[in-house]
């Protein structure tokens, strides 16, 4: 296999396996679970076609199916294709909001290129999840996130983790290599130029969203305490579900191929 293998531009739907299943050696990758029946019934592939398969990690294979069963696809690896992924890792702690948003906020995040998203549990936040129901929607966010991971060929499928309070997540945050805090009442855009500009390849960076209605002050005064910059977005006042993408968009376009 080359590294660096560039296929000719079509469409080839997209896959994820893990690292154990792919043999390196015979060039020869195992699909499994229900990705089986959506490449049988769904799309009805058969040997010979082509598809993209990403080991979740590090590394996104241009393949040729040569064996299609009803509980195993597997496919010759033809090439190893370019690097799709953002040269830092982006962590999005997003204040939960109401209705459906955080389904939309995770889907366009992905596309994106976030590396991990956070729920977070702040004062202002009208959801309130925990048990059971939790655990359902953490399950259902993860799912939107995987195909939203597809869909932007992504190397890997960004996390969703169990929602935290704002001091677990300022805790989870406090080894990265820069954190900020979107507020109405930070410094002018100066400020948040020179913050973003500071961020460079291999670094991890936390961006704090609060939900509808914001963070409210001493919420802001506890991210400071913990290392937290807060920075404007400019004149405009962003809803909840455009802050993060405004940050996530500015710094994709910053890091991009770098």
């Amino acid at each position: 296999m080359a590294v660096g293998y560039r296929q000719k531009e079509v469409i080839m739907f997209h896959f994820f396996v893990e690292k154990d299943q792919i043999d390196e050696e015979s060039g020869i990758l195992t699909i499994t679970g229900s990705d089986v029946n959506h490449i049988r019934q769904v799309l009805r592939m058969k040997a010979g076609e082509e598809i993209r398969v990403s080991n979740r990690e590090d590394k996104d294979y241009h393949c040729e199916l040569v064996c299609v069963e009803n509980d195993r696809v597997e496919a010759k690896i033809l090439g190893v294709m370019e690097n799709t992924e953002l040269p830092v890792k982006i962590y999005l702690f997003q204040g939960l909001p109401k209705s459906d948003k955080m389904e939309l906020i995770i889907q366009k995040a992905v596309e994106l290129g976030v590396y991990e998203i956070i729920p977070v549990a702040t004062r202002r936040a009208v959801v309130k999840l925990e048990g059971k129901k939790e655990a359902s929607k953490v399950a259902r966010w993860n799912a939107i996130s995987e195909s939203a991971a597809k869909q932007s060929k992504r190397l890997l499928v960004p996390r969703v983790t169990n929602v935290m309070s704002l001091k677990e997540a300022f805790q989870y945050a406090s080894g990265f290599d820069k954190n900020l805090i979107p507020y109405e009442n930070a410094r002018g855009i100066e400020g948040t130029r020179e913050e973003f500009s500071a961020i460079v390849p291999g670094m991890q960076v936390g961006i704090f969203v609060g939900p509808e209605g914001g963070f409210d002050e001493e919420e802001v005064r506890l991210a400071m305490d913990s290392h937290v910059k807060p920075v404007t977005l400019g004149k405009r006042i962003l809803r909840t579900e455009t802050a993060g993408m405004f940050v996530l968009s500015v710094l994709g376009f910053q890091l991009e191929g770098k």
